[in-house]
């Protein structure tokens, strides 16, 4: 038996930091790793403003960076918001321990807690041939809302599904 292994399987200890200047860099190697596009500065920028802090973060496994979630805030008719979830992913070797149930939990108590804006629905496109990451998804509460054809430009296959999880709106009557 190695030394290295612990039969008592302590739970792992998942943290979350908010995203700044200082560990942008950490979220750029991470994308790179994690994701098969190349993110514009902009993007970048964006999920640097203070208005998304609660929902752009960099995921921690024993305090070790293994991965990020980042969204954007969207207006929407009769003064509705939705939250979209650009980007979610765990780096490989930490993956199937739990760490993408403790972030999609963090991501869904910021959501529920946030008042101003008021989220009405987060939603999210995940390529129809991630099978793997559309059940994930789905086990956390979302559904299908539609498929996004030609979605992605530059993989295959281009089309994507358009995942939801609409909150109940406690102010009607």
């Amino acid at each position: 038996m190695s030394s290295s292994t612990d039969s008592r399987k302590s739970p792992a200890k998942v943290t979350f930091s908010h995203l700044t200047q200082n560990n942008i860099g950490v979220v750029r190697k991470l994308n790179s790793v994690l994701f098969p596009v190349k993110y514009a500065e902009k993007y970048y920028k964006d999920i640097l403003a203070l208005e998304v802090e609660e929902f752009c973060q960099l995921v921690y496994y024993n305090d070790i960076p293994v991965g990020n979630f980042t969204c954007r805030l969207e207006s929407e008719s009769k003064g509705r918001t939705s939250l979209y979830l650009m980007t979610m992913g765990i780096l490989a070797p930490y993956r199937s321990r739990g760490v993408g149930s403790q972030v999609m939990k963090k991501l869904l108590d910021s959501v529920t807690q946030s008042q101003s804006p008021k989220i009405d629905r987060i939603y999210l496109h995940v390529q129809i041939s991630n099978t793997a990451g559309r059940a994930f998804y789905e086990r956390h509460g979302f559904r299908e809302a539609g498929l996004h054809k030609d979605y992605y430009k530059k993989i295959q296959p281009r089309d994507a599904w358009i995942l939801e999880k609409v909150f109940a709106d406690s102010s009607t009557s």
